[in-house]
């Protein structure tokens, strides 16, 4: 390990801002923010940006940034304690395990932002926008709760679309090439570190926002499911 992520790695230990891998979570989060206000995930942060970006828009609103990568949440933590945010925090933990951190509609709403769109079809089940990803929200997240999901990757687009379909998943708004719209919310103008990167090399940027159903998805739905994506890669 390089000593720069070393640095940082001992830097975060003394952040309040950062809990890693944290006990007894569930229902206190309204603690650690010292108020009750909703509280938002950016889940798969990186560099913390949108966390930060929200949490500089919405004072009266609490938000979390969620990934394994200490040395990058620092970027976004060390900021938050620079301006003085005290409504921005961050959590290290693996994704597959945020349910352990939070109680029954305790999270308000969750942000996606350019997540690894896990590109070969045998890894579809990572993408953090596949139904064992959604049930694991659903323990958490407010009923009617938005999940946004901001991509340059087609593949995770069209992947997230096809799950909202089959799964009957609100759609709330659906945008194929964002910076083409007239308008642009101040929310989705937040640019991270991997967007600049246009890694996809699409020249566009997807946005999704949709919500889950209170009942459980179905899990027979997810062999069908499996087969599309695998059709997909043949065409």
């Amino acid at each position: 390990m390089g000593q720069k992520k070393l640095i940082r790695f001992s830097e975060i230990e003394s952040f309040s801002n950062v809990l890693q891998y944290p006990a007894n979570m569930p229902g206190n989060w309204h603690l650690h923010f010292k108020n009750n206000h909703p509280l938002t995930l950016e889940l798969a942060c990186g560099k913390g940006e949108y966390a930060v970006g929200l949490g500089r828009l919405y004072p009266q609103r609490n938000f979390l940034g969620v990934d394994l990568k200490g040395n990058r949440i620092w970027v976004g933590a060390k900021t938050a304690l620079k301006e003085n945010l005290n409504n921005v925090s961050f959590l290290r933990s693996q994704i597959d395990r945020v349910a352990e951190y939070f109680s029954k509609d305790e999270v308000d709403e969750i942000w996606i932002t350019f997540p690894d769109p896990q590109l070969r079809s045998s890894k579809h089940k990572k993408r953090l926008t596949h139904p064992k990803f959604l049930r694991l929200y659903q323990q958490f997240l407010k009923p009617g709760g938005f999940i946004h999901l901001k991509t340059d990757s087609p593949v995770l687009y069209r992947f997230t679309k096809q799950v909202i379909e089959m799964y009957g998943l609100q759609l709330h708004t659906d945008i194929d090439d964002l910076y083409q719209q007239k308008e642009v919310s101040n929310e989705l103008k937040i640019k991270t570190h991997y967007e600049g990167l246009d890694i996809a090399q699409s020249n566009r940027i997807h946005y999704l926002s949709f919500s889950l159903p209170a009942q459980p998805l179905a899990v027979e739905t997810d062999a069908a499911l499996k087969q599309w994506v695998f059709e997909q890669e043949k065409e």
